[in-house]
């Protein structure tokens, strides 16, 4: 056993007139204790990549879900067509439009033969929480007018904005 300069763990400290691998390494981690952590500057960067990534991302997922309620709103206005369609079946006119899309849930006064409710529930709004406006009779060649004045709730407007229509 000439050679005896291999350490081990397990040799108590100055058996060998050395240092012990335990020790070594117990100088080695307190040593380097700065580098178990990540730095203010670090920290920052990751955070500017994500700051990034988001401001790519959300623009386009903000602008899918305004053509989801675009399309809701066509979806919304197509079920109310179809349901004052069944009424004029069964009354033989369209409700006017004081007694609006209330019509195709509550009979109205003095109407005979209404087989109601048109809908399965009440008269939705539109996807923006505003309520669809119903004219009888309708103003572009059509019997009747449904419109929803999109996200701002006006006349006019383009993209979100925009009116959506029976015509």
């Amino acid at each position: 056993m000439g050679n005896n300069n291999h350490l081990s763990a397990a040799t108590p400290a100055g058996a060998h007139g050395g240092t012990t691998v335990y020790q070594t390494y117990q100088a080695f981690r307190y040593k380097n204790s700065r580098s178990r952590g990540f730095t203010l500057l670090e920290l920052l960067v990751v955070m500017v990549i994500i700051g990034l990534l988001a401001g790519f991302v959300a623009p386009r997922y903000f602008a899918q879900v305004g053509k989801s309620r675009v399309k809701a709103a066509r979806a919304q206005i197509d079920a109310l067509d179809k349901a004052l369609e069944q009424y004029r079946l069964d009354v033989g006119h369209l409700p006017t439009t004081s007694e609006g899309l209330a019509a195709l849930n509550q009979a109205p006064q003095a109407v005979t033969n209404w087989e109601g409710p048109y809908l399965k529930k009440d008269v939705p709004l539109d996807p923006w929480g505003h309520a669809y406006i119903y004219v009888q009779p309708g103003t572009h060649q059509n019997d009747f007018d449904l419109i929803s004045y999109g996200r701002d709730g006006q006349a006019g407007g383009t993209g979100e904005d925009a009116d959506i229509t029976n015509w």
